[in-house]
């Protein structure tokens, strides 16, 4: 079939809208027609070179739509079934995925550093030239084809332009407070990052219980905005974080600290601003050649956990519906992230726009009709 897509051919270019021809659905994947995609800063860092990838490609890894055809072997949906998209498929049988890790598994993993689908191969051509897939999704287009374990069904009830965040910023940032850091009732949690995965993590820490909530972005309306979702403590990078921590802990510290950034120098900030035996989680990826250090000898003797956590240490089949559940009840405001949406046709200036800081999260429609 032929389908609109936007494709990324050089680096920092702009996305070119070519018709491009898509394959059907093979074995154990599914054709899904596009609601709406996030513009998460992973798209942006591979669009930049920080994040490699194979060119030319169609990015987007945070979508949701409604299922066109599946091919052999799909059970799980069938046409007209509205899901969310996961960008990462598990095969279900390696050492991770039976550990309960699915987000690691090694079989998911080359391929999508490759750009292609599960077997290694890709389904949108432009003429005789292949184009590759971005996280096994590339939800920049009008229709695509996934691995089936990434479409995940949900109610129809759920608004698509929602659905399309749990699929990767809300997970990440809820995961990693939640999966990953396990935030108990009365912590102190600081998370550095007001974006789409720092509000994400600040609506998880709220969740969990945690008693204070502190937030520190750069932007002074990005920290108004946390109050929103839970935050009981807004900071800029230049207040001291590490004593105004201390402060507001008793000289304590926080109990877990997220790095939803992944800028340098805040793994070392947010290690300083924990309490001896708390949980430095970091989130946001840092440039490939990026390295951090922290104190050996206060690592042994304050027992301090330094974890990394990717797609907030999830099982995404289980959790993308239980968050559209909690946002469903009222209990995960998901919707609010929100703070502008575009045509497909504005897809580069959603990608200005969030280079400038001044989204919590944009969202392209793709299709009008599914979303509205």
């Amino acid at each position: 079939m032929e389908i609109t897509a936007a494709v990324l051919s050089a680096l920092n270019a702009p996305h070119d809208f070519r018709r491009l021809t898509l394959d059907p659905p093979r074995r154990d994947e599914v054709l899904v027609k596009i609601a709406a995609t996030g513009v998460c800063a992973s798209d942006a860092h591979t669009r930049s070179g920080r994040i490699p990838s194979p060119m030319p490609c169609v990015l987007g890894h945070e979508g949701a739509g409604v299922v066109v055809d599946t091919g052999e072997g799909v059970t799980h949906v069938v046409p007209g079934d509205h899901v969310a998209l996961s960008w990462m498929p598990n095969c279900g049988t390696c050492r991770y995925c039976t550990a309960g890790r699915p987000v690691l598994c090694s079989a998911s993993a080359p391929a999508l550093l490759a750009g292609t689908l599960m077997d290694g191969t890709v389904r949108m051509h432009d003429g005789d030239q292949d184009i590759h897939h971005y996280s096994f999704l590339s939800t920049f287009a009008d229709h695509t084809v996934v691995p089936a374990a990434s479409a995940v069904k949900i109610p129809d009830s759920v608004p698509l332009d929602v659905a399309a965040l749990a699929g990767c910023g809300v997970l990440t940032g809820y995961g990693a407070v939640v999966n990953r850091a396990k935030v108990a009732p009365g912590d102190t949690v600081v998370i550095y990052g007001a974006g789409g995965v720092g509000l994400s993590a600040v609506m998880g820490a709220q969740l969990a219980g945690a008693d204070q909530i502190i937030v520190v972005d750069p932007q002074e309306d990005k920290r108004a905005g946390a109050e929103i979702f839970g935050a009981t403590r807004m900071l800029a990078p230049s207040d001291d974080v590490v004593a105004t921590v201390r402060r507001l802990t008793g000289g304590a510290g926080a109990d877990v600290a997220i790095d939803a950034v992944g800028a340098n120098g805040l793994l070392e900030q947010a290690f300083d601003a924990t309490t001896p035996g708390g949980t430095v989680v970091c989130v946001g990826v840092p440039a490939a050649d990026s390295y951090a250090q922290v104190p050996g000898a206060r690592f042994v003797r304050e027992e301090k956990f330094l974890t990394g956590s990717l797609y907030g240490s999830s099982r995404p089949g289980q959790d993308i519906p239980k968050l559209l559940s909690l946002f469903a009840s009222g209990r995960l405001p998901i919707d609010k992230l929100v703070s502008q949406t575009y045509r497909f046709d504005e897809l580069d200036t959603a990608f200005d726009d969030l280079a400038a800081g001044s989204n919590r999260r944009g969202v392209v429609i793709v299709d009008p009709d599914l979303v509205n």
